[in-house]
């Protein structure tokens, strides 16, 4: 192995260790190899010289064509396709902030609707069923 190779592990490790140990971040056991697949991304990127989409400083329009339209994005219950690559994801949050954007941003860089799902409609019927079996349900309506 490379000593470049080495580093970027290093880098890789030392960002995903201490993004995992953040409480304000969540993420599901099946999320946290893509987030490490971000990372390598990224920083491979920043080793090759190479700007992402969302690094134009003008923000030009044709930086932000999307991958696919509105409706193909939202033709299926178990995912929702990226705008951005086209990519089939159950939560949009994950891959939204490897490229740094929040789903504010990345509606209305694509002009979407406020009401445009950041979550797949039977992952998220899923996560609910889940939390009315925890009782989560019971403590909302205590309090």
């Amino acid at each position: 192995m490379s000593q470049d190779r080495n580093d970027i592990f290093g880098i890789l490790t030392r960002i995903a260790v201490a993004w995992l140990n953040n409480p304000r971040h969540q993420l599901a056991v099946d999320e946290v190899p893509i987030l490490i697949e971000r990372i390598h991304e990224g920083l491979a990127g920043v080793q090759a010289g190479v700007r992402r989409a969302s690094d134009n400083p003008q923000g030009t329009a044709s930086g932000h064509t999307p991958a696919v339209t509105v409706s193909e994005s939202l033709a299926s219950k178990d995912h929702i396709l990226s705008m951005i690559d086209g990519k089939p994801y159950k939560s949009l949050r994950l891959h939204l902030a490897a490229y740094g954007l929040t789903p504010e941003e990345y509606r209305t860089r694509y002009h979407l609707k406020p009401t445009y799902p950041m979550v797949a409609e039977n992952y998220s019927a899923a996560r609910r069923q889940i939390a009315i079996r925890m009782g989560l349900s019971e403590l909302r309506k205590k309090v």
